[in-house]
């Protein structure tokens, strides 16, 4: 007995993506603390990271609602690496 296999069709829909960068302005690990700015798309942001406990500040609140959490996940996975005065970028999966 054969087994004929149909042909199947996936739509594979890519998400729209967007490369962030940030840049570290100011660092205390004393008080466990960074500060910021980011940059993606056409927005500009200023930020505000406490580690102890975890808190995320930015500035302004426009367009604030598409970056803050894939934000917060980088910094929460390199505060303690990120240096005074570099930058850094990572990608997001949307449009901003």
């Amino acid at each position: 007995m054969g087994c004929v296999a149909g042909s199947v069709q996936v739509s594979v829909r890519k998400l729209p993506q967007t490369e962030v960068t940030v840049r570290v302005t100011s660092r205390s690990l004393v008080l466990g603390q960074l500060e910021g700015e980011v940059e993606g798309g056409q927005y500009l942001w200023t930020f505000r990271w406490s580690f102890r406990p975890a808190r995320l500040e930015m500035h302004p609140s426009l367009g604030r609602a598409l970056i803050k959490e894939p934000l917060q996940r980088f910094l929460e996975k390199n505060d303690y690496r990120l240096e005074l005065g570099e930058s850094y970028a990572f990608t997001v999966r949307a449009a901003i």
